[in-house]
């Protein structure tokens, strides 16, 4: 096997010689393994039990639940890679080969843009819950919400292409390889971060952010005017994401820049930046799907107590339950305002009544043609 494993890394394009990688800087390495340690323990069991949860305790699957069935199982993916990484963080080498470098970066990169295409939707199905609470559920049927959730996954497949088409393995020295995103043009760093950071964050977060200001300011304008749980618990969602997903593009961006840069001191700078800094912001970046578990969790602790382990089922429901409220709410207010219409109109035809009436009971009757 180590002979093998020779072999291979003497078919591996080696390293220029003073290049710094990922896992040279051995403070960021250490957080980083610390992180995902934790990450692992948290997230992967949390988001199993979210899709048990709803696999086998939810009565009915809305579509909020189904969006939340696809977001655990995009973090439980995520979740269940991390092992792999840990052992390159503390090892500080690549031992797992060329096609599993390229495989595992993808599926990471799959697993976030699928996260945030969903949380995305969940916006979307929020504002046209309120904006339109009558018309909804015309279009948002168990068969259309399938085949748009299909649609979203196959479109997160193919932009994550870039992720094995630039991640290979190299070797230093000291028979150590490394798995990283290496590019034999600059161009290559900006198409493929650029490509991340809009497709990833900034066209997402836009659509989120104008969603929930049309929400939030709907739900002012109503008699209901306090914000319900489940818009806070997407919102917490949302604000999560953005948390932990932010360092992680802000450091794309930096190397993106240092690409751009011309050669000097500023690009030399901007190197050690993104190179020290990547390991950390990455697993930082993990952060975001353990965390939607114990979100989850405290939003449906009132639930534990009666439901029991079907306590998170109990909460998906509950979200799609308010929904629900919200359009009979509406529908009993627009009721009881055709009903006050008619009301009005019975009391105008009878007073007409009772004046038609009173003048014929004011007509004397003519006696023998007098």
């Amino acid at each position: 096997m180590a002979q093998m494993n020779n072999i291979t890394r003497s078919l591996l394009p080696p390293l220029p010689s003073g290049n710094e990688t990922i896992v040279d800087n051995p403070t960021a390495t250490a957080v980083g393994a610390l992180i995902l340690s934790i990450v692992f323990l948290l997230g992967f069991p949390g988001n199993l039990f979210i899709i048990w949860s709803i696999l086998a305790r939810a009565r009915k699957q809305s579509v909020t639940t189904l969006l939340i069935l696809n977001l655990a199982i995009a973090d439980g993916s995520l979740m269940g890679l991390t092992p792999f990484f840990i052992v390159y963080l503390v090892l500080k080498n690549w031992v797992f080969g060329n096609v599993m470098c390229k495989v595992l970066f993808y599926l990471c990169l799959v697993n976030m843009y699928a996260s945030i295409q969903l949380i995305t939707l969940m916006s979307l199905y929020r504002l046209l819950a309120i904006l339109w609470p009558q018309r909804v559920a015309s279009f948002t049927g168990r068969k259309t919400v399938l085949r748009v959730l299909a649609v979203v996954w196959v479109l997160v497949m193919i932009a994550s292409i870039p992720a094995m088409i630039f991640r290979r393995v190299k070797h230093k020295e000291k028979n150590i390889s490394v798995c990283d995103s290496f590019h034999d043009y600059d161009s290559h760093v900006v198409i493929q971060y650029t490509m991340e950071l809009v497709l990833g964050f900034l066209i997402p977060y836009t659509i989120i952010v104008v969603s929930y200001i049309r929400i939030l300011r709907r739900i002012r304008k109503t008699k209901f005017g306090r914000r319900i749980r489940s818009e806070k618990l997407i919102l917490a969602i949302v604000l999560t994401f953005c948390l932990f997903w932010l360092p992680y593009h802000i450091i794309n961006m930096v190397q993106v820049t240092w690409a751009l840069c011309p050669a000097g001191p500023v690009k030399t700078m901007l190197d050690k930046i993104w190179h020290r800094s990547r390991a950390v912001t990455s697993s930082v970046a993990f952060i975001s799907s353990c965390a939607n578990p114990v979100l989850y969790f405290f939003a449906g602790k009132s639930y534990i107590r009666r439901e029991g382990l079907a306590f998170m089922a109990r909460l998906f429901e509950g979200t799609a339950l308010e929904s629900a409220s919200r359009k009979i709410r509406q529908n009993s207010q627009n009721c009881s305002r055709e009903k006050e219409k008619d009301a009005d109109a019975v009391m105008l035809k009878d007073k007409e009544a009772d004046s038609v009436t009173n003048s014929s009971s004011n007509v004397k009757p003519v006696k023998n043609g007098k």
